[in-house]
């Protein structure tokens, strides 16, 4: 601690999940953005864009495409296609 009464640990920047609605480390989650009304999964963070974030778990993609979340954290209008999103998790998940 110095002299101010702060730490030097840096903070962990926090997001929060658009299926399960839970707050979680950024690096725990992974961002998702939309390509011509495509969610499309970005693993490192560095495609352009509004992004969300999911937890990488079949339960909270279910829960987000039940509650209509991509459309509107992404701030766009009409369902997306969530199939390369569905892949991807379930890729994951194994």
């Amino acid at each position: 601690m110095d002299v101010s009464g702060r730490t030097r640990a840096r903070a962990c920047p926090e997001r929060t999940c658009v299926g399960c609605r839970r707050r979680a480390a950024k690096r725990e989650l992974l961002r998702v953005v939309a390509v011509e009304g495509v969610c499309v999964p970005d693993p490192r963070g560095a495609l352009p864009g509004r992004g969300a974030h999911l937890h990488p778990d079949p339960g909270c993609l279910d829960l987000a495409v039940r509650r209509r979340a991509f459309p509107r954290a992404l701030r766009l209008q009409g369902p997306l296609d969530t199939a390369a999103l569905d892949r991807y998790v379930g890729e994951r998940t194994r």
